[in-house]
């Protein structure tokens, strides 16, 4: 398959290859610092989110490998050009859940030969994937980095069904709002997204150029503030993005906030010909793959099912969070910032926000990013 697409247009140093690894996947992914001997240099995994890929992290591949480092950022189950996940709606979608991407992650790692990860760094809905590597399997995955989405922890334990009841009436009762509304994840979990956004009635890339505006610094009304608790009123202080209009797609939700000309023009982080890499591959393989991951993540057998395993746990190895000043995501989950720092992780080591960035912030602030993880990485050696 790989010979029949267009090359990536990656920075110097950086290669894309595929991987037969043991879970089934035939993983795409982007590696730096690779030669004869990568094993003599400690891996960094680097894991994208929605909807993103692992060109995403093409500002941290060559700063991280110039640091010493074997660094390898894989398209994840569903994504990009990696193949052998089941993307279809009716399909296999369960084979999406937490713990089976933990698995594709330890099985990338045995498949390049490395006897463990020195950190796992997470972006997005990457973010909770790394912090599960931590969590279930720190003698492999040895330090995390948690970007833009903050962990709070596993399920409460033996609480857990009552609180995906609580989560779940919140939800509900934002149908009760008016105007009525939706939270975005559990859209994402339904049958229509992804052809609401593949075949969006703007096109496919002025959809993405919307997406990622509005969830960027650029756009000046994201002014983001801890939420008041677990309530449908205090969900609807999101924006549109998170806590859409009830009737809404997603390509109607961010379709009045397109960027100018000028803006476009304007945009140093995202410019035109990096954008149609994302709108190319999403034009070739639409979204689902991504959107089976948030079915899993809203499905209440599956949430209970990791809080009586893993509930009460924490990650006990050295952990950082960075995250945009101006991303929302941040407080979406209320409570969950400060969960992760009180909480959840045991040793954590970092924890910043990064002014004038949003939630695209390893893209939109990569000197400061890159900066704040070879600190920790030093502190870590």
């Amino acid at each position: 398959m790989s010979t029949s697409l267009a090359p990536l247009p990656l920075p110097e140093g950086v290669r894309s290859r595929h991987i037969a690894i043991a879970t089934g996947l035939h993983m795409h992914v982007l590696e730096a610092g690779h030669g004869s001997t990568v094993t003599d240099k400690p891996l960094l995994l680097l894991l994208h989110g929605f909807p993103e890929l692992a060109f995403s992290w093409r500002h941290q591949l060559p700063v991280l490998a110039a640091a010493g480092y074997h660094v390898v950022a894989p398209d994840q189950r569903g994504y990009g050009r990696t193949t052998g996940g089941d993307e279809r709606f009716d399909g296999d979608w369960q084979a999406s859940h937490m713990l089976q991407l933990v698995a594709d992650a330890a099985a990338l790692v045995e498949a390049l030969g490395h006897p463990h990860v020195a950190c796992v760094i997470g972006h997005d809905f990457g973010s909770p994937v790394a912090a599960w590597c931590a969590l279930t399997r720190p003698e492999l995955f040895r330090a995390v980095v948690m970007i833009s989405a903050p962990f709070a922890g596993p399920p409460p334990g033996e609480q857990a069904p009552q609180a995906h009841r609580m989560i779940s009436d919140v939800v509900v009762a934002l149908g009760d709002l008016q105007p009525p509304r939706q939270h975005y994840q559990w859209y994402y979990s339904g049958p229509q997204a992804n052809a609401d956004m593949w075949h969006a009635p703007q096109g496919l890339h002025a959809f993405l150029r919307a997406y990622y505006h509005v969830k960027s610094a650029d756009w000046a009304a994201n002014q983001p503030h801890p939420l008041a608790g677990w309530s449908a009123q205090a969900w609807d202080e999101l924006p549109d993005y998170y806590i859409m209009g009830a009737h809404d797609t997603m390509a109607q939700a961010v379709a009045p906030f397109m960027p100018s000309e000028a803006e476009i023009a304007a945009c140093q982080w995202l410019p035109e010909d990096m954008l149609a890499v994302y709108s190319a591959e999403y034009q070739r393989t639409g979204f689902q793959g991504g959107l089976q991951w948030y079915r899993c993540g809203t499905d209440a057998a599956m949430f209970i099912h990791l809080g009586q395993q893993w509930g009460g746990k924490t990650i006990d190895v050295p952990s950082a969070f960075i995250a945009g000043a101006s991303d929302w995501g941040v407080y979406q989950m209320p409570g969950a910032y400060e969960a992760m720092q009180t909480k959840a992780c045991s040793q954590m080591r970092l924890c910043q926000l990064i002014s004038h960035a949003g939630h695209w912030v390893q893209q939109e602030r990569p000197a400061e990013v890159n900066s704040l993880l070879q600190g920790f990485l030093q502190d870590l050696a």
